[in-house]
């Protein structure tokens, strides 16, 4: 009895170790992207105190587009979620927007005037594309659940015409296809 009880300790504490190891690569792998983000963005940075005027600005915007881009992704992984990948999305719709219109500011008159409306359209199309691509994710896992479930009373409705132990066996097979 102790040897199955230590077995069984040893086991768990080695699965509980599996599991926090795999937690920990994800938070340590999400760490060193943000740092490296910073670290590029302070590097692209630097390098943009040599230019001045509009070119300057669009080298910051560049620099700091690029460390959006690396930290919305690196944590939307990390979260591994539908809201953090949206958000993300969002994140660089915007930050691609701002790159977009600080880009602008070299041009003049209608031009300009067109380069900031091209901006903010891309900008509205991007945002509208994320929260479009999280209602047909949302949209096909309701559709998922209601097929499972569907499947599930089935399955039940087909053990009714059984009896005795063969029903009972039916249900108890059906209830773990379906994990109810």
């Amino acid at each position: 009895m102790n040897k199955k009880l230590a077995m069984m300790l040893v086991c768990t504490a080695t699965l509980s170790t599996t599991v926090w190891a795999a937690a920990d690569e994800k938070s340590i792998a999400y760490t060193a992207a943000k740092e490296t983000a910073s670290t590029d963005f302070k590097l692209a940075k630097s390098k943009c105190d040599a230019i001045t005027g509009n070119p300057k600005d669009v080298c910051i915007a560049e620099a700091k587009a690029t460390r959006v881009h690396t930290e919305a992704n690196a944590k939307a992984t990390y979260k591994n979620t539908l809201a953090a990948r949206t958000s993300a999305r969002k994140d660089i719709a915007n930050v691609d927007y701002d790159l977009e219109k600080t880009k602008c500011g070299s041009m003049n008159g209608n031009d300009k005037d067109v380069c900031i409306k091209q901006a903010s359209a891309n900008k509205v199309a991007a945002l509208a594309d994320a929260k479009a691509d999280k209602k047909v994710v949302e949209a096909r896992v309701d559709a998922k659940d209601d097929k499972v479930k569907a499947e599930y009373k089935l399955e039940l409705e087909k053990c009714d015409a059984l009896a005795g132990q063969g029903k009972d066996n039916c249900f108890a097979a059906a209830k773990s296809k379906f994990g109810k």
